[in-house]
C-alpha cells in the first residue's frame, strides 16, 4: 500500500520504535499511567505544523527553532501536544497529494517531530484530519472528487465509503510509521465529529467510531502487542444546542474509545470572557456534567478551549495580564472538578502561541500533581461548603480519601475583570464532605505565586472535614489526604 520513495531512510527520519514508556488508562482510577505504573497528566495545548514555532519542520528548513521550542515546552513541565496530522489552512501542509499518496516532505516532519519530541520527553495527542479548515479550505483538498479524491462534499464525510477506506489507509500509514512509539499518547480518531459531516445526522456516530477504532486497535495489536488509547472530540456546545440529537453516548460512552474529550467552548464566557472568573466556573460545570454522562470511570480532560469567539469573530486579541489570569483560573477549575490536566488551551491569540505566562502557570500546575495519589483516586464531584465575608467559589472533587478543592475569590474584581490581588484578605471557613473518618494533611497550594503556601492537620468526622484557610485573597487550590 505504502511505496517505499515516501518512506525516509535517514538515521533522524527512521521511524521510532523505542523510548518513552507508553501511556494508558490507569487502573481503577479516572486517569492515566505510564506502563511502568507512573501516574501521568495531560499537559499542554494545541499546536500547529504550520504556525511559526514548528513550521522549520517542514523541508527541514529550521530543525534548531523547533528543538528549542519543544525544549522550552518540557522545563516548564508540559507533557503534551495535541496536534493534527494535517492542517489545512494553508495548502502546502496536506498529508497526503494526491488522496492516497503520502509526499516525502511530510513524512519527514512528522519523522523529525517524533524524534525531537521523544528527546525532550514529550508526546502527542493526535488526529488525523484538521475539520475545520478542511470543510472550509475544501475546494484545494485531495480528498475533494473535483481533485481526484472520493468525495463530493465533506457533509457526507462520515457517510461515504469510499472515504472512509482512504482515512482507514490514512491512519494505518499513522500507526505502521510511529505507531510503535511511547511518543505517542493516543488517537483523537476523529476532530469534533458532528452532524454536519453526515447530511445533519448523528445516528452513523458510534458504526464510524467502532470502524476507525477496531481498525487501528487491530493493527496496533498485530504490530506492537499493545494499542494506545482512543478518544474522539465534539465541539462541546453542540451537545446542548443538538441536545434532541445522540451525541452523548459515542463521546462519553463508546465502548471502543479509552477515555472522553470535549472542547469546551462556552459562550459567553470562555469562548468571549469578559472577566477571568466565570469561565473557570463555566469549565468545572461542564467537566461535572461531562463527568456525570461517564459510567465506566474512564479519564476526562479538554482537548480545546480558548477565547475563541473573541479572536476570530471580533479580531481581538486578549491583554497578556488578562489572559494569563484567564487562563490560570480555568486549569485549575478544570483539575479541581475532576479532570485530567489542565485542559489543553487553543491559543487564539496574535501571535498564535502561548504566552510565557501561560506556560508559568503550567509549570506551577505540574509542580503540584505530587500532592495527588492519582492512582488511587476515584473521584466525584463534591459540593464543598465555604463561609466567608466575601464571595468565594468552590470547585471540587473527592473520594473517601482524598479530596481537591479551587477556591476562586468573585467579590473583589478590578474593572478590566481580573481578581483584584491588593483586597482585603478574608478567613474561609471550609466543608469537605464525603471523606472517611480521620485525619488529613490539607496543602494550601499558592496558584499565582506557585508552590505550598502551609500544610496543616483537620479532622474529618462524620464524613466532613471543615478547616479554615486564612487571608485567603485571589485563588488557592488545597489538596486533602490522610495524614502520614
Amino acid at each position: 500500500m505504502f511505496k517505499d520513495d515516501f518512506a525516509l531512510q535517514s538515521p533522524l527520519a527512521a521511524p521510532v520504535r523505542q523510548g518513552l514508556p507508553w501511556i494508558q488508562a490507569a487502573h481503577g482510577a479516572p486517569y492515566f499511567q505510564t506502563e511502568d505504573g507512573e501516574a501521568w497528566h495531560p499537559i499542554g495545548a494545541n499546536e500547529a505544523i504550520s504556525w511559526r514555532e514548528l513550521s522549520g519542520l517542514f523541508r527541514r528548513r529550521d530543525l534548531a527553532s523547533a528543538d528549542a521550542y519543544l525544549a522550552d515546552l518540557a522545563a516548564n513541565g508540559v507533557t503534551t501536544l495535541r496536534l493534527m496530522l494535517e492542517y489545512a489552512q494553508v495548502r502546502h501542509r496536506y498529508f497526503e497529494r494526491p488522496a492516497g499518496r503520502f509526499p516525502r516532505a511530510m513524512v519527514q516532519l512528522w519523522d523529525d517531530l517524533f524524534a525531537l519530541c521523544q528527546k525532550h520527553g514529550l508526546r502527542l495527542l493526535l488526529t488525523p484530519f484538521d475539520t475545520f479548515w478542511t470543510w472550509l479550505h475544501w475546494r484545494h483538498h485531495p480528498y475533494n472528487r473535483a481533485n481526484g479524491g472520493p468525495l463530493a462534499h465533506p457533509s457526507e464525510i462520515l457517510l461515504c465509503r469510499e472515504t472512509r477506506n482512504a482515512i482507514k489507509a490514512r491512519l494505518e500509514f499513522a500507526v505502521r510509521r510511529w505507531g510503535g512509539s511511547g511518543t505517542l499518547f493516543a488517537w483523537d480518531l476523529w476532530n469534533e465529529i458532528h452532524p454536519a459531516q453526515a447530511g445533519e445526522t448523528a445516528e452513523c456516530f458510534p458504526e464510524f467510531i467502532a470502524d476507525l477504532s477496531g481498525h487501528v486497535r487491530r493493527l496496533e495489536l498485530s504490530l506492537y502487542g499493545r494499542s494506545h488509547p482512543q478518544t474522539v472530540s465534539i465541539f462541546g456546545p453542540e451537545l446542548e444546542w443538538r441536545a434532541h440529537m445522540p451525541l452523548t453516548e459515542p463521546i462519553f460512552r463508546h465502548p471502543d474509545l479509552d477515555f472522553a474529550t470535549v472542547h469546551v467552548y462556552q459562550m459567553g464566557t470562555i469562548d468571549d470572557p469578559r472577566d477571568t472568573i466565570a469561565p473557570a466556573l463555566d469549565m468545572a460545570r461542564h467537566v461535572r456534567a461531562h463527568l456525570a454522562e461517564i459510567t465506566d470511570g474512564r479519564p476526562y480532560c479538554d482537548s480545546e478551549h480558548g477565547p475563541i469567539h473573541t479572536f476570530k469573530d471580533k479580531k481581538i486579541t486578549l491583554p497578556e495580564a488578562f489572559d494569563d489570569e484567564y487562563f490560570r483560573h480555568i486549569q485549575w477549575a478544570h483539575l479541581a472538578a475532576g479532570g485530567a490536566g489542565g485542559g489543553m488551551r487553543w491559543p487564539n491569540r496574535r501571535p498564535h502561541r502561548l504566552t510565557p505566562g501561560m506556560r508559568r502557570e503550567q509549570a506551577k500546575l505540574a509542580a503540584f500533581l505530587p500532592e495527588v495519589d492519582w492512582l488511587s483516586f476515584r473521584r466525584e464531584s463534591l459540593d464543598v461548603g465555604v463561609q466567608a465575608a466575601g464571595e468565594v467559589h468552590a470547585m471540587a472533587c473527592g473520594d473517601e480519601r482524598q479530596a481537591l478543592l479551587y477556591l476562586l475569590r468573585g467579590d473583589a474584581v478590578t474593572p478590566d475583570g481580573m481578581v483584584d490581588a491588593n483586597a482585603a484578605p478574608l478567613d474561609v471557613a471550609v466543608s469537605v464532605p464525603g471523606l472517611a473518618d480521620g485525619a488529613r494533611e490539607v496543602t494550601l497550594w499558592d496558584t499565582a505565586a506557585g508552590g505550598g503556601r502551609a500544610r496543616f492537620v483537620a479532622e474529618s468526622r462524620d464524613r466532613v472535614c471543615r478547616f479554615t484557610v486564612p487571608g485567603f485573597t485571589t485563588d488557592l487550590m488545597v489538596a486533602l489526604r490522610p495524614a502520614r
